[in-house]
């Protein structure tokens, strides 16, 4: 029983971990639609204000990475980061609508790759405690 109760841990620990990460592409790829919106009506200050947010963001992301466990995954998504850090930037200092879409679609692919992970975490982490309760014999009601 002791290791199913440090397996839902883990499991729940983990399924936090990709659930705030999926928040927080959620909440970058927002700030772009409203730092897009202010564009449009240029609303420089705001623009600005808004495309900062994304960036704080995407920095948070970027400094998260485990750059010696992570292997090549870390290393692409640095690239990926920086890239549209660099898009941001762009977009920002010349009112870029391109350089906008640019990184909102790399953050909405890569934002896509997270919510497939949180679907599949919350897919695995009800199945896993009833196996583990069939497997010892027990009965679990849902």
């Amino acid at each position: 029983m002791r290791q199913l109760d440090e397996y839902k841990k883990a499991t729940i620990n983990m399924s936090d971990n990709v659930r705030i990460v999926s928040l927080l592409f959620d909440g970058a790829l927002n700030f772009l639609k409203l730092a897009r919106e202010r564009m449009k009506e240029h609303k420089i200050a705001e623009k600005g204000f808004y495309i900062g947010k994304a960036t704080a963001v995407i920095g948070e992301l970027a400094s998260s990475l485990n750059m010696e466990q992570g292997g090549e995954i870390a290393r692409n998504l640095r690239r990926l980061y920086d890239f549209v850090l660099g898009r941001l930037l762009e977009a920002n200092l010349k009112n870029d609508m391109a350089a906008l879409g640019e990184a909102e679609k790399v953050l909405d692919v890569l934002r896509g790759a997270w919510k497939e992970m949180e679907k599949r975490n919350v897919v695995a982490s009800h199945a896993a405690p009833r196996k583990a309760a069939n497997a010892a014999g027990m009965s679990v009601q849902a």
